[in-house]
Order: C-alpha cells, then structure tokens, then sequence
C-alpha cells in the first residue's frame, strides 16, 4: 500500500469517485497510485513535462503492479492529452501563475472535463481570480497544513455563464452596492469563499499566523521614516490586516482585538 503526504492526500480525495483521472505534472506518479489502490479511479493518465519525472513514476507505477491501469506520457501541462481522454484534471504542486498558463494553453480541453482540482503553491488570489473571470465554479475547497507549510486546494468546473459564482452559492451577487460587492469579492479571492463560509480550522490558524507576521512587519515599518516606497508598504499591510480582520470575523467577531 502506497502512502503519500497529507497535502496529496487531501488533494486527492477532490478527485471525484469513478472518474478517469489526467495528474499534470504528476512527478512520482504517487497520486494516480493511490487512488487507483483505493479503488476510487478506473484508470489514470499521469504526464509531467520532464523525463526525469516521469522515468520515476513508470518505475513506481511498475512497482505497484499499475501498468494496466495508468499510463504515462511526456507533456507540457494537458498538451498530449486526447480530449473525452479524462474526466478529472489534478494540477497540484505547481505555482499559480503555471498553472493559469495550462488552464489558458489547454482551454479547451480544460473545460470540457468535469472537473478539475487545483493545488497552486502561490498567487492565489490570481488563480481564483483567473477561474472566476473565465468562467470556472468552485465547487468545494479544502486547505492542510503540512511541515509548517499551509497548502489551499478546490475542486472547479467549468460553466459557460460561470462568472461570478465564486460569491455565492446560487451564483448570484450579493444584492448590494458596487463597493461592497468588490470588496467581498476580494475577500474570497484571497482567502476563500468555501473555507471562509464553513469555518475551515485550518484558515483560522492562518489567519492567526498572518496576522501575527504583518504586525510585526507594520511595527517595523512605522519605526521608519513613511516616505516612498516605505509608506506604500506600510499601506499594503494595513490593507492585508484589514482583509484579516474580515476573514477573522467569520470565526468568531471577537477573534482580534481592535486597534
């Protein structure tokens, strides 16, 4: 029996049940393995744009008696994947910014599948931006913390009037002023709409853990001279500690103090 992280656990338990599975950048393969071991997958395709890699998952695939059931091929992001090919698309492990370059060079593909669970390493809020202005829904999103490291994943699909559903459950916006829409929509770009909504644990010892850092920085910042670059950041952190406060709030109104 394989055994695979926390981070890779939780990702794959996104992965719908009976669903034919495409592991972009599938580095040691361990993803299609377990699910496959679990009997949740009928069958994988597990690729990664390095040969390295992929040597590695053949042998672990071999290993574990897969070879019926994953196959393995080169490719840059969905590039050598037939379309009806797969089901799920796992892109995880990855920065943000690669993979909107193989949700936008694999546009078509990407959409047609029935879902998609993504794991990006960084710029999250541009990642959740991306799928809320082309049309992706989030479905659910989950988020673990492994080796001091805190890891936010969901589960998307693709619909052709989809924009905007990351606000609400129904897909509607909030029936309220411009302003106050924006901002919530930023609310959810950063940190969340499903993780804030269901109380995730995890989010809340973020927060606790972010707001801990950008009072230190903004301590540090107000002990020199606000001036030019100086005051900027001093205002992008009172921003981001307000966007904690928010978020916060969602957990208990009296989970900070006030300033």
């Amino acid at each position: 029996m394989i055994h695979i992280s926390k981070r890779l656990e939780t990702a794959a338990g996104l992965v719908g049940a009976g669903k034919r599975l495409a592991d972009v950048g599938t580095d040691h393969g361990y993803v299609p393995i377990y699910l496959r071991e679990q009997g949740r997958i009928p069958c994988a395709v597990a690729m990664d744009i390095n040969r390295g890699p992929l040597a590695r998952a053949r042998e672990h695939i071999r290993h574990y008696g897969m070879e019926s059931y994953i196959q393995t091929r080169l490719s840059d992001g969905v590039a050598a994947l037939e379309m009806g090919e797969a089901d799920s698309i796992l892109i995880a492990g990855m920065g943000g910014g690669l993979i909107i370059h193989i949700l936008e060079s694999g546009s078509e593909l990407c959409k047609s599948v029935s879902e998609l669970v993504l794991q990006p390493q960084s710029e999250l809020m541009r990642v959740r931006q991306f799928l809320d202005e082309n049309g992706y829904v989030v479905e659910t999103e989950e988020m673990v913390k492994e080796d001091g490291k805190y890891y936010p994943m969901m589960r998307v699909h693709y619909e052709p009037s989809g924009n905007g559903e990351i606000l609400s459950e129904n897909g509607k916006l909030p029936a309220t002023d411009g302003e106050t829409v924006q901002e919530e929509r930023e609310l959810y770009y950063r940190y969340g709409r499903f993780l804030l909504e269901r109380r995730n644990p995890v989010l809340y010892d973020y927060l606790l853990w972010e707001r801990n850092i950008q009072e230190g920085i903004r301590k540090q910042l107000r002990g020199q001279e606000t001036a030019g670059q100086i005051a900027a950041r001093l205002g992008e952190v009172e921003h981001t500690l307000e966007q904690n406060k928010k978020a916060l709030a969602y957990f208990d109104a009296e989970a900070f103090e006030q300033d």
